[in-house]
């Protein structure tokens, strides 16, 4: 392989991950606008949240959560022995106060807990992104905390040309996959299991995946064994009406 086929290394970019937090407690340290949009994602995630600012300074939004039961709620200022609890997966910090920000930064690197101290870059083991979610679909757009406005800016420019039924698509295929699995649960049928996959999506259009019925699905798994994939007219065609059972297939 000639090195021109290789890509290019650009650094200074971020390493983008899905994070799984559902069920794991993250320390929100405010109660302003900031914190609310935080929490909100969190909850998105299904983690749990434990919120610590003074009552005085608590949005509204944060104030429903609270009152909804939808987080944990400490009233108070933060006190480092809050970060004592072995529990605890993550801290986001966003307080109108660079010197506490920093030095609950510092006492994060000390006990190893990823943290995130809004507005502040370099005192991040992590950024937010603008994301744009569509049931099981999540895009994210990240600047690498220089621009969160051009973020929010690129991510409603890709969600714009996005087809407004690509969530369900995608809610269709997770049910294929699903299936498939359960009919090639072998291990060594890994990759074709993949390969089978992204020819379906390839050569289904997504008004076709919306469409696929359960009844739809069968039919096309059977095309699975053979590694062959019939376009969606030639699985509906394999369908006739019979008068005294209904739909039946006719492969």
């Amino acid at each position: 392989m000639s090195e021109e086929s290789y890509p290019e290394v650009q650094g200074g970019g971020s390493l983008i991950l899905a994070w799984q937090v559902r069920n794991k407690k993250v320390l929100v340290v405010g109660g302003g606008e900031v914190a609310a949009g935080r929490i909100l994602n969190l909850l998105n995630a299904d983690a749990r949240v434990t919120v610590v600012s003074p009552r005085a300074g608590l949005n509204p939004e944060v104030a429903y959560r609270i009152e909804r039961e939808q987080v944990e709620y400490q009233d108070k200022v933060f006190d480092p022995t809050d970060l004592d609890d072995p529990d605890i997966t993550m801290v986001l910090t966003a307080i109108d106060d660079p010197e506490a920000s920093s030095q609950i930064w510092k006492l994060c690197k000390q006990k190893r807990i990823a943290a995130n101290i809004a507005d502040v870059p370099p005192e991040c083991d992590f950024y937010f992104g603008s994301v744009h979610r569509d049931g099981p679909l999540q895009i994210m757009v990240s600047t690498n905390g220089n621009g969160p406005k051009m973020a929010n800016i690129v991510r409603r420019r890709i969600a714009a040309n996005l087809p407004d039924n690509i969530g369900d698509a995608i809610v269709k295929v997770g049910q294929l996959r699903r299936k498939l699995r359960s009919v090639a649960p072998e291990p060594e049928e890994g990759a074709k299991r993949m390969q089978w996959m992204s020819k379906v999506c390839v050569k289904w259009s997504l008004e076709d995946l919306c469409e696929m019925s359960d009844e739809d699905m069968d039919v096309l798994l059977q095309y699975y064994a053979p590694d062959k994939v019939p376009s969606f007219s030639e699985v509906q065609g394999t369908w006739e009406f019979d008068g005294s059972f209904g739909w039946a297939c006719v492969v």
